[in-house]
């Protein structure tokens, strides 16, 4: 599972910061998750390559998380796309994304799929045989998704040399590889945990941004190995944190910790601090394995 973070920081874009938008990488499927300016260039920066994002997901309709769909859309069809295209995100992206190409004349070459959300329960938005994908209703000024990334268990994975000692034949291999015990001929029955090596375990990744803190969500990341939250401010702006619907570092660490989560990454900074490792800081006071997002940053679990 690989995470690169194209841009993690609140509000507008700088010259050397840009709004949210990052790169998921999981079980050989690559995750748009969100989509603020300055997207396209931090893809060809981190060089990601735009044709193998079939699937976006705007966690909600404020400018810094999907100012940026429009224009990769337009240049998806400059780049002779024919696959799908599939954008997750609340109800209105699909309003605003047509009407912009309906006034450009700028239709796509390519099938645009639109799942709008307006559910406050967290459902299912996309599944396949590897990756299944739910909504964490998050608490925001407007109507905001977080969402949670889930691989699907692997197979076990065949002893053979196991299964060669009990001579038995390959018709049967896959039915141990699907977890069914074996019976011989003469009767005996072998446990498939004989036969078999356990598979590496799947791994989750849960991106919430934007927030006010709350504990509702908790239940829905608990044992996660990865959840990245929301810490736009630190604890001596938690009023305006709470006045603009927003986290502090230090509340993005107790959900960590409430939630037994393996791995907390912070992002989403006001940009009014000089120095994010001060979010770090704060968070290590509640909750030990803390890393911080930056632009550019890649990391793999």
């Amino acid at each position: 599972m690989k995470l690169t973070i194209l841009g993690c920081y609140a509000a507008t874009p700088r010259t050397f910061t840009n709004p949210t938008s990052q790169i998921l990488e999981i079980k050989n499927r690559l995750f748009l998750i969100d989509c603020g300016e300055g997207t396209q260039v931090q893809l060809r920066k981190n060089k990601i390559k735009f044709s193998k994002i079939n699937h976006i997901f705007i966690s909600h309709l404020h400018g810094d998380h999907f100012f940026g769909l429009i224009g990769i859309v337009s240049t998806f069809t400059l780049l002779g796309r024919t696959t799908d295209l599939h954008i997750y995100g609340p109800v209105g992206i699909k309003e605003i994304i047509l009407l912009q190409l309906r006034l450009a004349n700028s239709w796509t070459n390519y099938s645009l799929y639109f799942h709008e959300l307006e559910s406050n329960d967290s459902e299912v938005v996309f599944e396949d045989e590897k990756v299944i994908v739910k909504t964490i209703p998050l608490k925001h000024r407007i109507y905001t998704n977080g969402f949670l990334f889930q691989e699907k268990p692997d197979k076990r994975k065949l002893n053979i040399d196991a299964v060669k000692s009990f001579e038995i034949e390959e018709c049967y291999y896959q039915n141990i590889k699907n977890g069914k015990d074996i019976v011989l001929d003469d009767g005996r029955i072998i446990e498939n945990s004989k036969l078999t090596f356990d598979p590496v375990p799947a791994k989750n990744y849960a991106f919430c941004s934007d927030t006010v803190y709350d504990e509702t969500i908790v239940s829905l990341i608990n044992n996660i190995d990865v959840l990245y939250h929301e810490s736009t401010f630190l604890e001596s702006e938690g009023l305006l944190a709470r006045k603009t619907m927003h986290s502090t570092a230090k509340e993005a660490a107790i959900i960590a910790l409430k939630a037994n989560v393996k791995q907390l990454v912070l992002g989403h900074y006001s940009t009014r601090y000089e120095n994010i490792k001060l979010f770090k800081e704060e968070a290590e006071t509640i909750f030990p394995e803390v890393a911080l997002a930056d632009d550019g940053v890649v990391f793999e679990f």
